[in-house]
């Protein structure tokens, strides 16, 4: 009798009927901080219905007793100071062990800095459940939430769910995400930031995962940029959309070609602004194949050479202000070996000034960017004058 009251509730399951009610109501947790934290919070990249939004501030309420406006705040910092000492959560200033495990206390900490919820927490949910209830009685949520599922599926299962429950956003979003997500991975796009796609398919985190598409495209409510990807919270997004729920107001910019022009315009010049991370990475492709063919150059004509360029793959992706002193050292070294790699690599630089120079009008980042694509066009290096070539057909 006593084992009973301690392991059945409402319903009486198997002990894998327990394992997939967790997986199913900590999924739901997943979905609403994506789509509703995160993606229309935080970064307004869709509008969501009143009766889904309430039921998001609901959920997220009872399973993890978060303050919207304290969530989006802090977010919204981190992309604002991304890798500086100054962001809440980098794996890159306190340490990936830090934030993988103890990523919830730093959003704790930061949640009191009233600075950050002033200047970064507006456009948030400020009615009246919001004020007295929500934010004022943020543990009551979890409260109710340990009650019913102690109720619906026993005292012993119940609670060691609402443990999975409480636990699963600290770990799977404040840690891996905010700490994984900038430590390992793979990227698509030359963000100034160190974050990564952790991998292809993002499911179990609702797409969360695709991070480094997110900080190239901040305000795209899709997550996903290529053809292999999957971001489960996008197809959520569409459902809800097909249901009249949600309108998304935008995705990230897909690249228009047109035959290339005889010199770039104003037209080209907007165009390649827009794209710019999927420009950067074309040129990291020419960039490439311009290494490979050194290289093979110098290992038939120079193989004391080839050893000194073959150290510099690591660092030719990367900025050079991101390299420390050491490393700029050694990839000045190196380029100095091949006349071509460095006039690829330093017109990399002279490319990406054309969206960093804020101070220049537009016939002049115009006139640049016809002088840059001539001088590559004539420097006989052929990976960047197919470059500039395919340059001159973003429209």
């Amino acid at each position: 009798m006593e084992s009973s009251v301690l392991f059945s509730g409402v319903f009486d399951l198997p002990w894998w009927g327990y394992v997939l009610a967790a997986v199913g109501l900590t999924h739901i947790t997943i979905v609403s901080v994506t789509v509703f934290l995160h993606r229309c919070q935080a970064h307004r990249a869709l509008d969501l219905h009143p009766l889904a939004s309430h039921f998001f501030r609901l959920w997220l309420w009872m399973t993890t007793g978060m303050v919207t406006k304290e969530w989006a705040a802090i977010h919204r910092k981190h992309h604002a100071k991304c890798e500086t000492a100054e962001d809440p959560h980098s794996p890159q200033q306190v340490g990936i062990n830090r934030v993988l495990w103890g990523g919830v206390f730093l959003y704790v900490k930061e949640s009191y800095n009233r600075e950050t919820m002033t200047r970064y927490g507006h456009g948030t949910p400020e009615d009246w459940l919001e004020r007295n209830v929500y934010s004022r009685f943020s543990v009551l949520g979890i409260t109710l939430m340990g009650a019913a599922d102690v109720m619906l599926f026993g005292i012993v299962p119940g609670a060691l769910i609402l443990i999975t429950q409480i636990a699963w956003i600290p770990f799977w979003a404040a840690g891996v995400i905010n700490g994984i997500g900038h430590f390992w991975g793979y990227r698509n796009w030359s963000t100034e930031d160190a974050s990564t796609n952790i991998v292809p398919w993002g499911i179990i985190i609702g797409g969360e995962e695709l991070h480094n598409n997110h900080h190239a495209y901040a305000t795209s409510a899709k997550l996903s940029n290529k053809w292999y990807e999957i971001d489960l919270g996008w197809m959520y997004i569409c459902l809800l959309e097909a249901l009249g729920l949600a309108q998304v107001k935008k995705v990230a910019p897909t690249p228009r070609f047109t035959e290339a022009k005889p010199a770039v315009d104003s037209e080209t010049l907007q165009a390649v602004i827009t794209h710019r991370y999927d420009v950067l990475a074309k040129y990291a492709k020419s960039l490439k194949r311009t290494y490979a063919e050194e290289l093979g150059k110098l290992r038939r004509l120079a193989p004391h050479d080839a050893h000194v360029l073959k150290s510099l793959k690591c660092w030719l992706h990367r900025d050079e202000k991101s390299l420390c002193e050491t490393e700029r050292a050694n990839l000045k070294q190196g380029l100095a070996k091949s006349r071509a790699l460095h006039t690829v690599y330093s017109m990399r630089a002279e490319l990406a000034s054309l969206w960093e120079r804020s101070s220049v009008s537009r016939e002049q980042l115009v006139r640049q960017l016809q002088d840059w694509c001539h001088r590559a066009e004539a420097s006989g290096i052929r990976p960047l004058a197919e470059f500039s070539h395919r340059l001159r057909c973003y429209a």
